[in-house]
């Protein structure tokens, strides 16, 4: 039951055939409760036969009545609410109804499947004629025929529909009942493609389930599942750690446990499979965050002798190695008693976010321990009307004001031959990046928004190609910038009401008790309104709240959406 209702929830990422977002409105609007539903929408989903499908979900739920053109249609279509879904429904149909033989039966699927409208033509009077002396009537007939005929631009055949199905609800099955392993083996399949690397741990997010960054006490070469059903980060996704690398690093915690410390791991792997590059990579990526006595930063400080702490870490392995393996044992076959004092862990400041974030994604290509804009997630959803990957394309925006957040990751302020200043800079949201250039007043306006690292909200508007007059040529969209402001300052301008959503079925004391104490912590200028709703009922009451007024911010959005209670801003 479980598989069918996570494919009713419409949450089918990662799920074979069923993870684009139509197929997943589909599959919340159909509710599907058996296999053959499965088939059907798989078989349906596709050019053509998409027009169909609310008229299948509503057949299925008794909204619409399933009508057949002949009751004896009724046997074959009755899987698929009276609809034509497959190749296999015409071939039987064209047997029960006009006694075509199985060999004419097939010629027929192939003429749909081939759209071989001539072979179609000459098999039509030969249903008419044969149909029709079995006493069915004609013009039901010709309707039949119509449909069947518009039917051979998307026909498809169920037995194939049906092995994808199978595939689907097998993976389907393996997420419902066991989410981290599945999710960890989709990431691990898309180890070397970093967009959907992130797009699957979005999903991961949705299902709160941790994703955790790479641990040398924990992690394999694949994303994994540690002890806690958290996904662990596999080792293999970091820049300079090798195959190689991961292989030493496990065989010895296999063998001796965990790594007590950056001493003990420097000690005890394969130096010639892990250099000081692959060491670097794991600092950076966080692989050694699991020893709290030491932070990110130090490992790349150094005690002005141009050497970092890092590298005195490995040349102390090293160092300890070769002693262990050194010819210098006793009479007695004892090992040397030479000691090798540890390097000191030089004191100095962790890092900010922003650089372990920035440090991150150099490593990995993606930011691993959350993103940049992660405090700005309510602004970016509820104020803005577009993306950054939106400017990829600027026909598809021209003549549209787009509003859109980032963080400045690069800045280059120029100067032209007119002595004029400009810039290119770069913007990155959770989509992409974008390379922007900007001139002129808009330049000397803005410019001081283009610092790295800056939050900022911004609303572009894409103006048409200036039109040559001498050629008639049209030049490519330009981007006129209307204003920039700091995504900081984005919830002060423009929330304006704060509107809960309460379901009269869900009131309970507990959530008034809950509501009345956040308003009184969160008492500001902002309009705040209560809609009480009865979805049975289908009753919608708009309560305006007179006496309190609430200070919207981040804090209060995030208090409402841990206790589930659902708000809109204006």
């Amino acid at each position: 039951m479980k598989t069918y209702e996570l494919f009713q929830r419409g949450e089918t990422v990662g799920v074979f055939q069923y993870e684009s977002p139509g197929m997943q409105k589909h599959m919340k609007n159909l509710k599907p409760t058996v296999f053959d539903d499965l088939i059907a929408m798989n078989a349906l989903y596709r050019p053509g036969p998409m027009e169909y499908i609310p008229s299948f979900i509503a057949r299925k739920h008794g909204d619409e009545e399933i009508v057949y053109d002949l009751p004896e249609m009724e046997e074959y279509l009755k899987e698929t609410y009276g609809i034509t879904v497959y190749q296999e429904q015409v071939m039987l149909l064209s047997q029960k109804l006009a006694d075509f033989t199985k060999g004419e039966a097939d010629v027929l699927r192939k003429a749909m499947g081939k759209k071989q409208i001539a072979v179609l033509d000459k098999m039509k009077p030969k249903f008419i004629e044969q149909a029709s002396a079995k006493g069915l009537d004609a013009k039901k007939l010709e309707k039949i025929w119509k449909d069947w005929e518009a039917f051979a631009s998307y026909a498809f055949n169920k037995s194939h529909s049906t092995c994808y199905a199978w595939i689907a609800y097998q993976t389907a099955y393996l997420k419902a009942h066991y989410p981290a392993e599945y999710m960890a083996a989709v990431l691990s399949n898309n180890m070397n493609d970093i967009k959907s690397i992130t797009f699957f741990m979005e999903e991961c997010k949705r299902m709160r389930l941790p994703v955790l960054g790479p641990d040398v006490n924990e992690s394999f070469y694949k994303f994994s599942v540690n002890k806690d059903n958290a996904v662990r980060f596999g080792m293999g996704a970091i820049k300079g750690v090798g195959h190689g690398a991961v292989q030493t690093i496990v065989e010895n915690r296999k063998e001796d446990g965990h790594y007590k410390s950056i001493f003990d791991f420097a000690k005890r792997i394969d130096l010639r499979a892990a250099n000081k590059r692959a060491f670097e990579g794991l600092a950076n990526a966080g692989g050694f965050d699991c020893w709290a006595d030491t932070h990110r930063a130090q490992y790349f400080a150094d005690e002005g002798d141009g050497v970092s702490f890092l590298e005195k870490a490995v040349k102390y392995g090293a160092k300890h190695q070769e002693n262990e393996n050194s010819a210098q044992v006793s009479l007695f076959g004892a090992a040397s008693d030479v000691q090798i004092a540890e390097p000191i862990v030089p004191p100095c400041e962790d890092w900010g976010t922003m650089e372990k974030l920035s440090r991150e994604r150099e490593v990995v290509g993606i930011y691993i321990s959350g993103h940049p804009l992660d405090d700005f997630n309510i602004e970016m959803k509820t104020f803005c009307n577009g993306v950054v990957e939106d400017f990829n394309d600027l026909e598809t925006i021209v003549n549209k004001e787009v509003t859109f957040g980032g963080v400045v990751t690069d800045v280059q302020h120029r100067v032209s031959k007119q002595g004029k200043g400009w810039a290119i800079f770069t913007i990155e949201d959770y989509t992409d990046s974008f390379e922007f250039r900007i001139f002129g007043e808009d330049y000397l306006k803005f410019r001081h928004f283009f610092v790295i690292n800056s939050f900022v909200y911004v609303r572009a508007f894409v103006r048409e190609g200036w039109v040559n007059r001498d050629t008639g040529k049209k030049g490519d969209p330009r981007i006129q910038f209307n204003s920039f402001q700091l995504l900081h300052d984005v919830m002060d301008t423009y929330a304006k009401k704060l509107s809960i959503q309460l379901n009269i079925k869900d009131l309970e004391r507990e959530t008034v008790s809950v509501l009345y104490d956040l308003i009184k912590f969160h008492e500001g200028t902002q309009t705040l309104n209560f809609v009480v709703y009865d979805n049975a009922e289908k009753i919608k009451v708009q309560m305006p709240s007179r006496k309190n007024k609430v200070k919207i911010s981040q804090q209060l959005l995030n208090s409402l959406k841990e206790h589930d209670i659902i708000y809109k801003l204006n």
